[in-house]
């Protein structure tokens, strides 16, 4: 009984696990949003959130989760834009460590600014988990696009990533999340 309920178990996720890879999101070509949001800590996320700002497909951008001692000069020097794009339509936001705190501060963010639509830019395999935080934490009625930087993460990264998507979303259910 208890080997076939975990056998169950096993083919399940392994289906789920299937649905994920197959069904990571690309970037959106389409549609402005008030605000856009890139978390740190991925190849191509800010650049993305940059070309997307330059073409006018939102007001501001937040970078949530910028190390204590990075400057806008110096993003701006590492992503070759200007300074004065920095200087009017760029927040740096430092006090997010992980996904749900980088939820947490964007919707800080979102309120000051009043902002009700939001591009999230990040990597193609954490657009699933990173939206789910976000709406999980802004006010109701926010509309989160995700917009997935293409990637080529390790086998060991997106079972990591879905194990950890399964396991917030069945605290949020629960209430225990928020």
């Amino acid at each position: 009984m208890i080997v076939r309920a975990l056998s169950v178990l096993g083919i399940l996720w392994a289906l789920g696990f299937a649905v994920f890879m197959l069904t990571l999101p690309g970037p959106l070509d389409e549609g402005t949003t008030d605000g856009i949001v890139v978390p740190t800590g991925g190849a191509g996320r800010i650049d993305r959130g940059l070309a997307l700002l330059r073409d006018h497909r939102a007001k501001r951008m937040l970078v949530t989760g910028v190390g204590a001692g990075v400057r806008p000069r110096d993003l701006a020097r590492e992503y070759r834009a200007s300074p004065a794009l920095f200087a009017c339509c760029i927040d740096l936001g430092r006090e997010a460590v992980d996904t749900r705190s980088n939820a947490e501060e964007t919707t800080r963010w979102m309120l000051e600014h009043h902002y009700r639509t939001i591009r999230l830019v990040t990597s193609d395999w954490h657009v699933a988990r990173a939206t789910m935080e976000l709406r999980a934490a802004a006010p109701r009625g926010t509309v989160v696009l995700g917009d997935g930087v293409p990637s080529n993460p390790r086998l060991m990264t997106t079972i990591n990533e879905y194990d950890k998507l399964l396991l917030r979303r069945v605290a949020l259910w629960s209430g225990m999340g928020s």
